[in-house]
């Protein structure tokens, strides 16, 4: 089938209106450059909007201690996916927000303005999700012919266009069916399509469906470079008060996620038990795939990881127009990612001895 084309985001504004309940406070109106060096004045009463997914950057800050101690006033909205989080920072709801690495691409292509402020990642934590009437596909190449879910923009939207290429296959070899990520599950429960890429905690949740089953991991195990992004907003970034109050959310984070990569138990009770309703079990198997988080530095290196995303979206057809990974970056914050990691003993790079894992 021709590859689908879609000129906007699948998402209501109304959706976002009831998702957000402030927007940022403390602006000067005095711009900052971009290149500028990062001010580390945080004045009375800036507020950041922090834009989380399943609750993950709130829940790490309180059991790590690190929300008590932000210098900055703050306030959580929840979002499913990037696409709603993308459309929040064009509205100017949010300042800052975690999500895939495809939110980057996405933006550039709209001409958004948002920057990256810090890498995450962790061995791929995606996997196929296979609907309980389409239990005979067990590998990549039995995805020939069949219905798969497709949300563009998502960090999935690359995962599938890697499994079709590992598989020899292109996406006129399959239906891709756009629909948004929430909607992942019940559309493999009501078998209205074969398979869908899923992210934890959303994929153990669906796998105790009955009839649910999965893509084994070693067929979908190197399709996802297990990168994840913090960003900003450029209109925050240009307020001096709040890009300061980035600057050390930025700290902050990395701090509560290698504390939770050091207290492995705690942070699977705290998180995938009493805020996900997950069994600890289950948050035991997830960290045993995903492995620490380890912390990226903002380089070409990094550049070239997001670069190669770009490649593969683009020579599957799916990229409106051209655009190059280095502009998503805002690398000042690469020496706060750096010191960061060197004060608190975390790593740029992934170290699977650590945390625990296998």
């Amino acid at each position: 089938m021709p590859s689908p084309r879609r000129s906007g985001l699948m998402v209501a504004v109304a959706f976002l209106l009831t998702a957000i309940t402030a927007c940022s406070s403390g602006s000067s109106g005095d711009g900052l450059a971009s290149d500028s060096p990062l001010p580390t004045e945080i004045p009375a009463g800036t507020t950041l909007v922090i834009a989380d997914q399943g609750e993950r950057q709130q829940v790490a800050l309180a059991a790590s201690g690190q929300l008590d101690t932000l210098p900055f006033g703050h306030e959580f909205a929840t979002f499913q996916g990037a696409p709603a989080i993308l459309e929040a920072f064009r509205a100017d709801a949010v300042d800052v927000a975690w999500a895939g690495e495809i939110m980057a691409i996405q933006s550039l292509v709209a001409g958004d303005d948002v920057r990256v402020v810090a890498a995450l990642q962790t061995d791929n934590g995606l996997n196929m999700g296979i609907a309980p009437g389409a239990s005979d596909i067990t590998s990549l190449a039995g995805l020939k012919g069949r219905r798969i879910g497709y949300a563009e923009g998502t960090s999935q939207q690359a995962f599938v266009l890697r499994a079709l290429d590992r598989a020899g296959l292109s996406v006129d070899d399959v239906t891709l069916v756009p629909m948004a990520l929430p909607d992942f599950p019940d559309a493999l429960r009501s078998n209205q399509i074969d398979a869908a890429p899923m992210s934890e905690p959303v994929f153990s949740r669906y796998m105790q469906s009955p009839g649910a089953s999965a893509l084994p991991r070693a067929e979908t195990a190197t399709l996802s470079d297990g990168v994840s992004y913090l960003y900003a907003a450029g209109t925050a970034l240009s307020d001096p008060g709040t890009a300061a109050a980035i600057r050390a959310y930025v700290a902050a984070y990395i701090t509560a996620v290698d504390w939770a990569n050091d207290n492995r138990d705690v942070w699977i009770d705290e998180y995938f038990v009493k805020s996900q309703g997950l069994t600890a079990d289950d948050g035991r198997r997830i960290l045993d795939a995903s492995g620490p988080t380890s912390f990226p530095r903002l380089d070409e290196n990094l550049v070239a990881v997001q670069q190669h995303i770009v490649d593969v979206i683009d020579e599957a057809g799916e990229l409106p127009r051209p655009v190059e990974a280095a502009d998503a970056y805002d690398l000042r914050f690469d020496e706060v990612v750096a010191t960061t990691v060197a004060e608190v003993g975390a790593a740029h790079t992934r170290d699977r001895s650590r945390g625990d894992n296998p």
